[in-house]
């Protein structure tokens, strides 16, 4: 249903979109934490069927992995993420996971969106642009909680959908064009906030420019499968940049791309830092692998090195994992050879089929579509250090994968080493 906007009443057409922002603006000021905005979908009204989902949502995946603005929680509870996702996979729109909206683009997951809105630290009178609308979705959360979002969408049929669809869905301070978003949108700088949803490999110039004195930006550098989320800060006209966790991410395209100068090696795929001896941060997060939840890092009889990896969790459902992306052209590459070491306590599957204990291969065309998966382990119980390989097959048609090692909604302890996933010359 079509979210309620406070300052649509029966007389709307009398008023100007000025008086109409200015009417927001004073909303978003006053009543920061309660507003209805926007994106107030029909769950304001009580006959949301997807309201319990997204409440469940921000709870598991979002609160309980550390994200505490009472804004951003509250926005997220609100968006209809299941409006933008396609119809055929609405009923995964709560789970925290990327999905394929297609042209080779995802929406991000939840957990993500949330944490690069809060990084920023958006303010109700902010001007805020968006590289990579997708399908909207990031652009519909920060509808909530500034006064002008501007989104830019290099993808035309991508970008179109997503103006149809934020417009059909009420947000109005939100503005979409197609373009290029290496070059922002210099008509409408400077941005008190930047946020880059795809990945070139170095800060685009424009962008700089573009950000205001004192503004932030959030953006995911780096080479294609190795990204790391950058907050840069303009200060005295230079930005002040801060590490932060590694991610992954779609590719920047366009300028960004022609410009990039390390690409992977599909026909070599290799997994990075496998012995997770690498945490440039220290922060217990093993440099290479994006999305960890609830691991941690170990030196007690270490088998492969100095550290190695723990993934730990008692309630049946929750995620615990890390995962790599990794190029791989399966026309090349017919066979992948996987070794790692285990060791485990008390391990028990969760609920469903897919909440098991294990390393996981996904196997991904040239659309991003996830068409195949290799299950390596399926663990169960305790036992000490164990070496485990094997080799798998990969489709000829794969053009991408990423591991996924963890307990995968299941409970107990679990730890990894040396963990190898290469092609396999047998």
């Amino acid at each position: 249903m079509r979210p309620q906007v406070p300052f649509r009443t029966a007389s709307r057409h009398a008023v100007s979109p000025e008086a109409r922002r200015r009417i927001r603006r004073s909303l978003l000021t006053g009543l920061s934490l309660i507003i209805p905005l926007a994106f107030e979908a029909a769950s304001a009204r009580g006959n949301d069927d997807h309201r319990e989902r997204r409440l469940s949502m921000v709870r598991r995946y979002i609160q309980a992995e550390g994200i505490t603005n009472e804004r951003v929680l509250e926005v997220m509870r609100r968006v209809p993420r299941h409006e933008f996702v396609p119809k055929k996979l609405v009923g995964q729109a709560y789970n925290d996971a990327a999905l394929p909206i297609g042209f080779r683009q995802t929406i991000s997951p939840p957990f993500i969106v949330a944490y690069m809105t809060e990084t920023i630290d958006p303010k109700p009178v902010d001007r805020v642009l968006e590289i990579g609308t997708g399908s909207g979705y990031q652009a519909a959360v920060l509808s909530g909680l500034v006064d002008e979002v501007y989104t830019i969408e290099i993808v035309r049929q991508l970008g179109r959908a997503a103006a149809r669809r934020l417009a059909r869905l009420g947000y109005d301070n939100v503005h979409a064009k197609v373009g290029d978003g290496y070059k922002g949108w210099p008509e409408h700088a400077p941005f008190d906030r930047i946020i880059v949803t795809c990945s070139p490999e170095s800060v685009p110039q424009p962008l700089i420019e573009q950000l205001r004195e004192g503004g932030r930006m959030i953006i995911p550098l780096g080479e294609r499968y190795q990204q790391v989320f950058h907050l840069m800060e303009k200060r005295n006209g230079r930005l002040v940049q801060t590490k932060l966790v590694p991610t992954l991410f779609v590719p920047m395209t366009g300028l960004s791309e022609s410009n990039r100068k390390t690409k992977p090696d599909p026909r070599n795929p290799r997994l990075v830092n496998g012995s997770f001896e690498h945490d440039e941060n220290n922060d217990q997060l093993a440099d290479g692998w994006h999305y960890q939840r609830k691991t941690s890092l170990a030196t007690d009889g270490a088998v492969d090195g100095r550290q190695y990896v723990c993934f730990e969790n008692e309630e049946p459902g929750q995620t615990s994992q890390m995962l790599q992306g990794v190029a791989i052209d399966g026309r090349h590459v017919q066979r992948l050879q996987v070794r790692l070491w285990v060791r485990h306590e008390n391990l028990v599957p969760g609920d469903l089929p897919s909440e098991v204990p294990a390393a996981v291969v996904h196997f991904f065309d040239v659309t991003r579509r996830n068409f195949h998966t290799s299950v390596i382990g399926r663990w169960r119980g305790s036992i000490g250090w164990q070496r485990v390989k094997t080799t798998i097959d990969v489709p000829s048609n794969s053009r991408e994968l990423i591991v996924r090692v963890g307990l995968n909604g299941g409970t107990g302890r679990l730890c990894v080493d040396g963990l190898e996933c290469m092609p396999s010359r047998q």
